[in-house]
């Protein structure tokens, strides 16, 4: 017997809005970042998570499970992104085997460089098309569904605190 709660329509219009939203404004975000700095919006995501941690380095594994991306497919990223001088590798000092990503002070300089066409593209497409209570809300309504998906085994994600 099939016990299986289907979605209600409504359920169901919110549940496809938000795919819909989400798949459009992550290609928005790529368009932008690819035009403006030739990177894709996760190698973005990479640069902005390493510049806002101490000595804007961190390990491997733990980069790839805050981006929630296989170790393999960061090292992929990692290597464009050595290429192209803003990141670099180095040997991990408390692990022979393990490896740690730092930030160049080429790569913090192209993340300065293109943080106000990315902050601006995040108001077009977000803040200015919601008013401040609507943006409240959404935020609320991120954290409840982030924190019920969030792996209590991952890195520690601060925009869920």
């Amino acid at each position: 017997m099939n016990t299986m709660t289907w979605l209600t329509e409504d359920e169901q219009t919110t549940w496809r809005a938000f795919v819909h939203a989400t798949t459009l404004l992550e290609d928005h975000l790529d368009r932008q970042l690819q035009r403006d700095a030739g990177m894709p919006h996760m190698y973005y995501a990479l640069l902005s998570t390493l510049s806002e941690t101490p000595g804007r380095k961190m390990r491997m594994t733990e980069l790839a499970e805050q981006a929630k991306i296989t170790r393999s497919r960061l090292s992929h990223a990692v290597a464009r992104l050595e290429g192209n001088g803003w990141v670099r590798r180095e040997n991990c000092p408390t692990d022979r085997r393990g490896q740690v990503c730092v930030l160049t002070d080429a790569g913090y300089a192209e993340l300065v460089r293109t943080a106000p066409g990315h902050v601006a593209a995040v108001r077009a497409a977000i803040f200015d098309r919601i008013t401040p209570e609507q943006s409240r809300r959404l935020g609320e309504i991120s954290r409840i569904i982030a924190e019920g998906l969030h792996q209590p085994d991952g890195a520690d994600v601060p925009w869920l605190r």
